[in-house]
């Protein structure tokens, strides 16, 4: 029996011709698959837009919502009439969707009555491009004799009640899918379903983050064990570099779970960070497909790579960062002071991007984003207000406008002397390393550099490091 997940993301769906192909691309591959389910996003731009909505709702503003409404509401009437020939199966669909969105105007009112941006009913409007487009992506199948079902990922996803940014819970995960995709799946249906959304026990409609639909289809590809999970997109695979910094970054054949998990968390936009852990643990390889040149063989994603020894698999950069550093010499050989540090960042609720500390002990710095700088400073500030008045610490200070530009390759681990040419190739571009740090895993380095010099470093970095590499 073989089973295959596939998404397609919101430039595979974000028109009449992406829908088309997308649909075509399915009808194609149930004839060599034995069960197939699909994972759909919101049509691009439609999440930002719902987003728009709600955000301008809570600030007291009752007209941006309406009007959003009234774009989003023709939008899918254009899309539905292209597609959807049958009479009554399109008015049917039509009428399925004007009442999904006449959500919107609700919660948006609601938003607007509370007067901020209350969780779960911002969850309730973004889920509203993921809950559209199943609709619409399974009466595209069904016009094409492919038997389908939309399916709502608060049926099978159990999350926690972090909204915005839910979590799942596997076990109970796990059941659902069984019990509600299983009898579909052996009976010859496509499921059809939403990403990037699940719900709390009690059933209130949670979102995993935004870009979850990766790791919405992870959960079901690992719930199902999936023999693979097609990520569908509009590159021809994971990059060696954003290509509107470098000109001619290059598609990766292979890359291992590592690796991309690495150059997800540093900036790469392809892959969601959180889609790897769930098909590591049961080894379900990742194919990073085109939905718009479909026969390119794209990047597969595996345990293990090629196997080549040396290869730097991509340079990645962060934007919109912040340097935060504690210094004084007062701090040397004080234990603790570290886990206070980050216990106070902790208490913010920011993440840490990377993290640099001096072997004498006289500063820690790292590197938060740069909205969330301030509210660190001043949790910092309080709780190391006795060492600050004492002058054991000089001070706790930001340098913004900073990039972190991370390497990330097995390479990095097992050849002599990639470092040496990573800082050489700083060093000819007349470019300054603000802070370094090298991950534990050994496959990825990473430098803090001013935000004019980022562009210049990655471009730097990939002549030396990848196309010198080439054949």
């Amino acid at each position: 029996m073989k089973r295959l997940t596939m998404k397609f993301g919101g430039t595979s769906i974000g028109s009449v011709h992406a829908f088309r192909l997308a649909a075509d691309i399915v009808a194609r591959d149930s004839s060599r698959w034995d069960q197939i389910v699909v994972v759909v996003s919101a049509m691009s731009g439609v999440t930002d837009a719902l987003v728009e909505a709600a955000s301008t709702a809570s600030e007291g503003d009752d007209k941006t919502h309406r009007q959003i409404h009234d774009r989003l509401v023709a939008k899918y009437g254009e899309v539905v009439r292209e597609l959807i020939k049958e009479p009554e199966a399109r008015n049917e669909l039509l009428l399925a969707l004007k009442s999904l969105m006449d959500k919107l105007p609700q919660s948006c009112s609601e938003l607007r009555r509370l007067g901020h941006r209350d969780p779960r009913r911002m969850d309730i409007v973004a889920s509203l491009g993921e809950r559209s487009c199943a609709r619409i992506f399974a009466a595209l199948l069904d016009q094409q004799g492919i038997s389908s079902a939309a399916i709502e990922a608060t049926e099978l996803i159990v999350t926690d009640d972090q909204f915005q940014n839910a979590l799942p819970k596997m076990e109970l995960t796990q059941s659902k899918v069984a019990d509600r995709l299983g009898p579909l799946l052996a009976s010859g249906v496509i499921p059809v379903v939403t990403g990037f959304i699940g719900a709390t026990e009690q059933g209130e409609i949670t979102t995993l983050g935004r870009g979850g639909s990766d790791y919405s289809a992870a959960i079901l590809a690992k719930c199902l064990d999936t023999d693979e999970l097609w990520l569908w997109t509009d590159v021809n695979g994971v990059l060696t570099a954003d290509p509107r910094i470098v000109d001619d970054a290059q598609v990766n054949e292979f890359l291992s779970y590592r690796e991309v998990a690495e150059l997800a968390y540093f900036g790469a936009k392809v892959v969601h960070p959180k889609t790897i852990q769930p098909l590591a643990e049961r080894e379900i390889p990742i194919w990073v497909k085109n939905t718009f040149a479909s026969a390119v063989q794209g990047t597969c994603i595996r345990r293990q790579t090629d196997g080549s020894n040396g290869t730097i698999k991509g340079i990645t950069a962060i934007r919109d960062l912040s340097l935060l550093t504690i210094e004084g010499r007062g701090m040397l050989g004080v234990p603790g002071i570290a886990a206070r540090t980050f216990s106070a960042v902790a208490s913010t609720g920011v993440s840490v991007l990377m993290i640099s500390q001096a072997s004498s002990e006289q500063s820690i710095c790292f590197v938060v984003p740069s909205d969330t700088s301030s509210r660190v400073i001043s949790a910092l500030e309080e709780e190391m207000e006795s060492e600050l008045s004492r002058g054991d610490i000089d001070k706790i200070w930001s340098l913004d406008h900073v990039v972190i530009v991370t390497v990330v390759g097995v390479g990095i681990r097992e050849t002599p002397g990639i470092a040496a040419r990573i800082f050489g190739a700083i060093g000819k571009a007349n470019i300054n390393a603000i802070a370094i740090a090298q991950g534990s895993s050994e496959i990825s380095l990473s430098l803090v550099v001013e935000k004019a010099d980022a562009n210049h470093a990655v471009r730097s970095l990939h002549a030396e490091l990848i196309n010198s590499a080439q054949p």
